[in-house]
């Protein structure tokens, strides 16, 4: 089947698009967010996971636009407090909470874990829909620990407190460039590409 004349992310997040289109800027369609395709609509995200949170995304946007449409849940798994916050990433301690007062929250609360006690990672799953029903999916993940203090101007959410050993640095301090080559958004992002490009190749 022929698809329409872009591809919508559905984020309104533009530090989040900024990564998006250093991946997928080459794919044949143009990747628009919400704002740029004019669409202003609540989702409710009640999945259980990132995967089944990101395929509610991109559903409903598909249905509403006849569009392919992407969509990611993504957050910050900490063992020690038995994964949390997880999906709940980004309402954790409220959705107007500021990540310096959240990122804080979280190394207090891991005040008491040494070493491997402190492991987490960054988990993101992605979602395509496409206007014939069908729905792929990938996932990315990047391991570290939980550093002691902020660290890093680069990035956003709770990127300045993840620190990953092989680099010496948290993936605040990494450049972007850097950072979508290892990244849990970078990894699934080139992993959904590869599925996208099969597809678009045959059908536009």
């Amino acid at each position: 089947m022929k698809y329409n004349d872009k591809i919508i992310f559905a984020t309104g997040n533009q530090d989040k698009m900024k990564e998006i289109r250093m991946i997928l800027g080459d794919l044949k369609l143009p990747v628009v967010s919400l704002k740029e395709a004019g669409i202003d609509v609540d989702i409710v995200e009640d999945g259980k996971t990132f995967e089944e949170n990101a395929i509610i995304k991109a559903k409903e946007i598909m249905k509403l636009t006849g569009c392919v449409t992407l969509a990611d849940d993504s957050g910050l798994e900490v063992d020690y407090i038995n994964k949390e916050p997880g999906i709940y990433s980004a309402r954790y301690l409220g959705t107007d909470t500021g990540y310096d007062v959240k990122n804080q929250s979280i190394i207090d609360r891991l005040k008491d874990a040494k070493g491997d006690e402190r492991s987490a990672r960054f988990v993101c799953a992605i979602a395509a829909c496409l206007p014939d029903g069908s729905v792929l999916t990938t996932e990315g993940t990047i391991e570290g620990v939980i550093g002691y203090e902020e660290k890093g101007e680069n990035g956003f959410g709770y990127d300045p407190i993840l620190y990953v050993p092989e680099y010496g640095m948290t993936t605040g301090q990494m450049n972007p460039e850097d950072k979508n080559k290892i990244s849990h958004r970078g990894k699934a992002l080139r992993l959904m590409k590869e599925k996208l490009e099969n597809i678009l190749e045959i059908d536009i």
